[in-house]
């Protein structure tokens, strides 16, 4: 698959779990994650290239995914990212919590989405 590729499942994966956890269905979401996560787990392979393709997702007209992945890009796109979060923190719905609790992770040192 190539890097695009890639970013493009991540976003519609992320997109679907959003959806499923509105509905209620945790095990459509749960399945949705596990197929992000493999995308994230390819583009983290190529390193800083695989960062670089995931960081599109910062302009991304859905909240959902723009804070899913500036969750994941925190350490390689601190500035961009941490605007990302704390707009969503501001937005309220489904991501919101998220955003709160990875900017707090990150803010007291305990945060570790993106192992160098």
């Amino acid at each position: 698959m190539t890097l695009e590729e890639l970013v493009d499942q991540f976003a519609r994966n992320v997109a679907a779990q959003t959806d499923a956890i509105r509905r209620g269905d945790a095990k459509t979401g749960n399945r949705h994650a596990k197929q992000y996560i493999a995308a994230l787990q390819q583009l983290r392979a190529q390193g800083d290239a695989g960062r670089e393709a995931l960081a599109v997702l910062l302009t991304h007209p859905r909240t959902d995914i723009r804070a899913m992945a500036a969750g994941f890009l925190l350490r390689y796109r601190t500035a961009e990212a941490k605007a990302v979060l704390e707009a969503a923190a501001k937005e309220g719905g489904v991501g919101a919590l998220d955003a709160i609790m990875t900017l707090r992770h990150w803010e007291n040192g305990t945060w570790a989405l993106d192992p160098e």
